[in-house]
C-alpha cells in the first residue's frame, strides 16, 4: 500500500511547534501524540525559533515593503497613462 504525504496547516503545525518548546511533553510522546515522525517535530520547533525574531522587527521591513509597493503602483499608473496617450495620438495621426 502506497502512502501518502500528508500536508499540515500552518496552524497545526505552530500548534505542535509551540508544543515542543513547552517541553510538557517529551518528542517522543508529542510524536505520538499528533502521530508525526520525531524529526519533524524537531525541524518545525526549529522553523519556529529561527523566525520568531521577525515577529517582533520594528516595522522597517513592513515600512520598506510597502514604499516599494506604491512606487510600484505609480509606475504602473504612469505607464498605462502613456500607453493610452501613445495609443489615442498613434489614432489621431493616422499611423
Amino acid at each position: 500500500m502506497k502512502q501518502t504525504r500528508k500536508k499540515h496547516s500552518p496552524e497545526f503545525k505552530a500548534k505542535v511547534a509551540l508544543a515542543a518548546i513547552e517541553g510538557l511533553k517529551t518528542t517522543a510522546e508529542l510524536a505520538a501524540q499528533y502521530q508525526l515522525h520525531p524529526v519533524q517535530i524537531h525541524q518545525w520547533k526549529k522553523a519556529l525559533l529561527d523566525g520568531a525574531a521577525a515577529v517582533f522587527q520594528t516595522g522597517q521591513k513592513a515600512s520598506k515593503d510597502k514604499q516599494a509597493e506604491a512606487l510600484t503602483d505609480q509606475l504602473y499608473r504612469q505607464i498605462g497613462q502613456l500607453t493610452v496617450e501613445r495609443d489615442f495620438l498613434s489614432r489621431k495621426l493616422g499611423k
